[in-house]
C-alpha cells in the first residue's frame, strides 16, 4: 500500500484547508485509516481516525468540532476537512492506513497556520 498526501499549505488563523490521502496498491486490504500530525519538537499525535466503512470516527479533543475526517473507498481516498484553523494546528500531517498486521504511512504534508 502506498499513501500520498496533498492539500497542505499556508493559511491564516480562522481559515480552512482540505487534506487528501490517495491510496494505491493493495487497497482492498485497508481497514482503519487515520490522520496524524507532528509539530516541531513534539511527538506524533493522532488527529482523527475512520473505520473501513466510514461508519465510525473519532477525533482528538483539540480538533473536535473543527475537523472532519471522511473517506471515499471508490476513489481510495481519505480526506481531512480542517476549519477554524489555529496556529497550534501547525504541523506535518501524515496519512496512516492499517492492513492486517501492517501499518502504512505517507510522506506527510506541511500545514502552517499564521496568526
Amino acid at each position: 500500500v502506498q499513501l500520498v498526501e496533498s492539500g497542505g499549505g499556508l493559511v491564516q488563523a480562522g481559515g480552512s484547508l482540505r487534506l487528501s490521502c490517495a491510496a494505491s496498491g493493495s487497497t482492498f486490504s485497508i481497514n482503519t485509516m487515520a490522520w496524524y500530525r507532528q509539530a516541531p519538537g513534539k511527538q506524533r499525535e493522532l488527529v482523527a481516525r475512520i473505520t473501513s466503512g466510514g461508519g465510525s470516527t473519532n477525533y482528538a479533543d483539540s480538533v473536535k468540532g473543527r475537523f472532519t475526517i471522511s473517506r471515499d473507498n471508490a476513489k481510495n481516498t481519505m480526506y481531512l476537512q480542517m476549519n477554524s484553523l489555529k496556529p497550534e494546528d501547525t504541523a506535518v500531517y501524515y496519512c496512516n492506513a492499517e492492513s492486517g498486521l501492517w501499518s502504512y504511512w505517507g510522506q506527510g504534508t506541511q500545514v502552517t497556520v499564521s496568526s
